[in-house]
């Protein structure tokens, strides 16, 4: 428990930071604001804090006599646990938080969080949708933009709160409790910070460290590594859904039919060709929400209604324009391998892919595999460029072009696609370097497509 006679140490002065300070400040409590980037400007950051606020603002190094002042240590998800000062930290017995677990102290009502590789933020905002159905007061929080520090204190117990939950936040729970979670997926991803899979997997498995028998876990059948964790370590109720399997008792798809059976009897719950969203990865985001709606308690009715209205969230396999009969897609959400590939694979026509970016490690041999029969051309920018083109010329794929920035990617892939194609803006990379984030990627990418 925090000892009251110190102070929160508020780590990091990003957009995470600022809002779990937002919230500390409104909930009266003391706070120290630290980030180790001494060359920030203490003028500019108290620009983003209420006028009264006068908590001290530490750069650079931290000093001890901070570290004997900080009775807990809330860390932006963007800072790895190695950092020195966290080692100091922890050397003081000093509790680190996640902004997610900041949240869930102050917060009330139930919760749906939803964690997985890919897919969580369509699975979040589908679920946010199915929600809305029944539920008066519904918040849709987390990595899908909105910080969840930013409603904590606005929520009462009647609040239902659907959460997109990243394996960065997930290393720093202690309390943590949601009603129902769910793990989409786990494919290799962020190992430059996690290390080994079996770190990268220990990590997303613990959304369930405290749940009970009386909560719900949402797991992917046809996952091998959750299979095992759902039939041998969960300790919630656990929902299984396959897109390739019947799975008695759970959701799965049969045919183009999602079917349920978690009621006891088999429901069919929509068929693929009322969806607004595309490919096999996309009716597992949707079996998901579906189990993850009925633990909640929303009707196969109201959920097949939200199913039907529901659009593809922005940047994730997004219809942007169709020009001389080329369709130009962007999934500048797809920021690892097996992202890229469900994209990939949910073209209908001949493809010109744009890839690469940052280097989170990793091969992206799978992904390349992919393109057998879909891909005819592949144009690749940033830091991955050369690793990428070596790694698909040894495996007979050489239809490759290398471009500076998306300006020349877009007017490249216009140039060299021919009616009937599609351009798809998939990077299997992180943008950093190039971008401020995937959403600028993507935004510009739209820009150049819309100019042309």
């Amino acid at each position: 428990m925090r000892d009251q006679k110190k102070k929160y140490l508020v780590a990091g002065l990003g957009a995470s930071g600022m809002a779990a300070a937002r919230l500390l400040i409104e909930a009266g409590e003391e706070m120290i604001l630290y980030d180790s980037n001494g060359e920030l400007k203490v003028s500019e950051i108290r620009k983003n804090l209420p006028q009264d606020c006068d908590a001290p603002i530490v750069l650079g190094e931290l000093a001890e006599s901070v570290v004997g002042e900080t009775g807990v240590c809330v860390i932006s998800p963007g800072i790895p646990l190695t950092a020195s000062f966290v080692k100091t930290l922890r050397e003081a017995d000093v509790p680190i938080w996640s902004e997610i677990e900041l949240a869930y102290r102050y917060g009330a009502g139930r919760i749906a969080a939803i964690t997985g590789t890919n897919g969580k933020t369509t699975t979040t905002a589908l679920v946010g949708d199915i929600l809305r159905r029944k539920y008066n007061q519904v918040n849709v929080v987390g990595n899908i933009g909105v910080p969840y520090t930013s409603k904590a204190l606005s929520l009462t117990p009647d609040s239902v709160t659907a959460v997109e939950v990243s394996s960065f936040q997930l290393e720093s729970i202690d309390r943590f409790h949601p009603d129902v979670s769910a793990i989409l997926n786990i494919t290799p991803d962020h190992l430059n910070r996690h290390g080994t899979m079996e770190e990268y997997t220990r990590v997303k498995e613990s959304i369930t460290a405290n749940q009970t028998g009386e909560d719900y876990c949402v797991l992917n059948y046809d996952d091998e590594r959750l299979r095992a964790f759902g039939e041998e370590k969960c300790s919630a109720k656990v929902i299984f859904f396959s897109s390739r399997t019947v799975i008695p008792g759970g959701l799965y798809l049969e045919g183009d039919a999602i079917v349920s059976e978690l009621d006891g009897r088999k429901e069919m719950v929509c068929r693929t060709g009322e969806l607004n969203i595309l490919g096999r990865h996309n009716y597992e985001n949707v079996m998901a929400a579906v189990a993850i709606g009925r633990a909640l308690d929303v009707s196969l009715d109201d959920i097949h209604e939200a199913l039907v209205q529901f659009k593809a969230v922005e940047h994730r396999i997004e219809f942007v324009r169709e020009v001389d009969g080329v369709a130009y897609y962007n999934d500048s959400k797809g920021t690892n391998p097996d992202a890229a590939i469900q994209a990939v694979q949910a073209m209908t026509r001949p493809t010109i892919l744009i890839g690469g970016g940052y280097d989170k490690g990793g091969s992206f041999g799978e992904w390349i595999a992919s393109f057998a029969g879909r891909v005819r051309l592949l144009i690749l920018l940033g830091q991955t460029a050369e690793r990428i083109e070596q790694e698909a010329k040894a495996m007979g794929f050489d239809q490759i072009v290398y471009v500076e920035d998306m300006e020349e990617a877009v007017a490249v892939a216009a140039d060299r696609a021919r009616k009937g194609d599609a351009v798809l803006l998939s990077p299997a990379c992180a943008s950093w370097g190039m971008f401020k984030n995937y959403e600028e990627r993507g935004r510009i990418f739209k820009e150049l497509v819309r100019a042309l």
